[in-house]
């Protein structure tokens, strides 16, 4: 459980004693004994130490908490993915010292803890999108914000997440106000203009889906869901806890996209830790279920709750004579949009973790607003059962892993509606919401893949939906040449990326602008475009895993703005921070200034933990 983010020389054979253990055998300890998780998954390394090993001894001198991150969120996530919830918290309790972390310094919390979030303010962005529809397009308006002033924007402050080494959650700002969870669990409420902290609050598991707030009953509420599966409502004036839920029992469950909410109702979206559990022969592959839960947010009861496969019932056994269960999957890894015009839920798929395949799976679902029923669906790739890149077990073809990480977009073209979505096959579909989905156009932007073609998000305004590709290249390990610790792929730094305008009219392509090959070449770095984009009038942003956050004319895809953020930065917080990918959330744009988050290693790219906000500094704003 080494808790340094560098690369460390000799390391390789730990990490591969470390994977043997995790396939030898699945031989779970009993829930309560961290030492046979140590033992089983840890020792190998730790018993051993190198010098930048830690030993048993030093870890035994860190908190519960530091460790239980570090494997959830920290360089250790990669060993860590196929352990349980349960065996984590376990060897964390049997490691470390009992007691809470430390919480931020005094000095980075505002002279005045009051703050208003009356009604009023020039701007806001909160959820997923400033809009239910899901655009990603912030109005001139709210935006402040013109293609020539985005030319000159300036960094104003930089916020530190102390002792992570993801920052991944989109904030939330409402006038003068920001709210942002990370990788350690902590919710901030922050000063959106200075970053200094109004409160915090400390999650049990790690944020990563964007903070939703809502008005309800003349009270604000600040809800948002965590990475071990619980739903959170806080007091949005102090933080104070409100309520929480379990949104499913199953133990994999995870929490990563935005909740949505109207009329006093938040829809909950589920996916899973399920896919990386399979790639262990000894694990019953596979029963989680992605769903939907429709919660009271007066007090968090359960309105209803929509499931998008059928309870699993076992198949058979596999090789090793585990037994197999299906059908399974089809999580929900992104936000939901609100058609209030038709009473419908849209939400986006996964693809199936076991056979049976169902119809699903990679698809886009219409539900009822009141009830949940499933209304329609259209499914773009049937039989894409795939699990962690482990093909099932009985000699079937494995899956190509297509599934949607990105919502559908609710656009409106000359008074007719389309839904727009992005696949990581490659291909964008817009569907026809008035005639049960029909498609109406499909235009391929990417080569596709499980880390490829469509990942976290579009934009799109009244003419074009701007669409960003990963497309990473995975390339051959060198022999001799360790891999970095944290995601551990070696990346081609030039192949890869690239911003697509398509009109929505028909879906043909605008204009496209190529990625822009990594300067210079080196390890981790990619020129995909994984993060999700944000369109203003006249420009859009897009991130890519080089640390560049970018900005492009809509009207030809000219460069307009470039700033790499993959270097160390002073924090007003005090923090030691530095910047990495871009991927995940993309940027958020209120009231003239731009706000990202920069670090993402999860597929191989740069860690960072640092929240970076934008401003132009010009008379206007002076």
């Amino acid at each position: 459980m080494k808790l340094s983010g560098a690369t460390s020389v000799g390391l390789a054979g730990c990490i591969a004693a470390t994977a043997f253990f995790l396939g030898a055998g699945w031989a779970s300890p009993r829930p309560d004994s961290g030492e046979a998780v140590y033992q089983q998954y840890c020792a190998a390394c730790h018993d051993h130490p190198g010098p930048r090993i830690p030993s048993r001894s030093a870890l035994q001198k860190l908190s519960v908490a530091r460790i239980l991150h570090t494997l959830d969120f920290g360089v250790m996530m990669g060993i860590a993915y196929p352990l349980q919830r349960i065996q984590r918290e376990a060897v964390a309790r049997f490691l470390g010292v009992p007691g809470v972390e430390n919480g931020p310094s005094p000095a980075a919390f505002c002279s005045s803890r009051e703050f208003s979030l009356a009604a009023g303010f020039p701007g806001s962005w909160t959820g997923w999108s400033p809009s239910p529809a899901n655009t990603r397009f912030q109005p001139a308006v709210q935006a402040d914000l013109t293609p020539t002033q985005v030319r000159n924007l300036k960094l104003q402050w930089a916020f530190g997440f102390e002792g992570d080494i993801t920052a991944f959650a989109a904030p939330t700002v409402l006038g003068n106000v920001l709210f942002v969870g990370s990788a350690s669990g902590v919710i901030h409420a922050m000063n959106a203009k200075t970053g200094c902290l109004y409160w915090t609050f400390q999650a049990d598991g790690p944020v990563r889906a964007a903070t939703l707030v809502v008005n309800d009953h003349a009270r604000r509420f600040v809800l948002f869901g965590d990475q071990i599966g619980w739903f959170y409502s806080l007091d949005a004036s102090n933080g104070r806890l409100l309520w929480k839920h379990k949104i499913d029992p199953h133990e994999a469950t995870r929490l990563t996209g935005a909740a949505v909410a109207q009329d006093g109702v938040v829809f909950v979206p589920a996916a899973s830790w399920e896919e990386t559990r399979s790639n262990n022969p000894k694990y019953p592959c596979c029963t989680f279920r992605g769903s939907i839960t429709a919660l009271r947010i007066s007090d968090g009861s359960v309105l209803w709750k929509s499931y998008t496969v059928p309870p699993p019932k076992k198949t058979g056994v596999n090789s090793v004579g585990t037994p197999q269960y299906g059908p399974s999957g089809a999580g929900i890894w992104s936000a939901p949009t609100i058609d209030s015009k038709r009473g419908l839920l849209y939400i986006t798929t996964s693809d199936n973790y076991s056979r049976p395949a169902s119809k699903t799976s990679d698809a886009v679902l219409a539900l009822s607003l009141k009830s949940g029923q499933i209304v329609w669906t259209q499914q773009m790739t049937a039989g894409d059962v795939s699990s962690g890149g482990a093909c099932p077990d009985d000699n079937s073809p494995c899956g190509p892993d297509f599934d949607f990480g990105s919502s559908a977009l609710l656009l409106s073209l000359e008074g007719r509606d389309l839904l727009v979505a992005g696949q990581k096959s490659g291909v964008v579909y817009a569907l026809d919401p008035d005639a049960s989905s029909k498609i109406l156009w499909q235009a391929r932007v990417g080569k596709g893949g499980s880390t490829g073609g469509v990942q976290w998000g579009m934009a799109g305004d009244a003419d074009n939906v701007y669409v960003a590709v990963s497309d990473i290249v995975h390339l051959p390990k060198t022999p001799g040449v360790e891999r970095p610790l944290v995601g551990g792929q070696n990346l081609d730094p030039v192949q890869g990326g690239g911003l697509t305008a398509l009109r929505l009219s028909d879906g043909s392509k605008a204009w496209f602008a190529p990625s822009y090959p990594c300067s210079p070449p080196r390890a981790g770095c990619s020129p995909a475009q994984s993060a999700a984009v944000t369109a203003i009038p006249g420009a859009v942003f897009s991130g890519s895993l080089d640390g560049h956050i970018r900005a492009f004319s809509t009207a030809d895809g000219a460069l307009l703005w470039d700033f790499n953020t993959e270097t160390s930065f002073r924090t007003v917080n005090g923090v030691a921070a530095n910047g990495g990918s871009l991927d995940g959330a993309g940027p958020v744009i209120v009231d003239g200034m731009v706000y990202v988050n920069s670090g993402y290693p999860r597929f191989g790219g740069a860690t960072g933990n640092v929240l970076l906000a934008f401003d132009v500094v010009d008379s206007r704003k002076k």
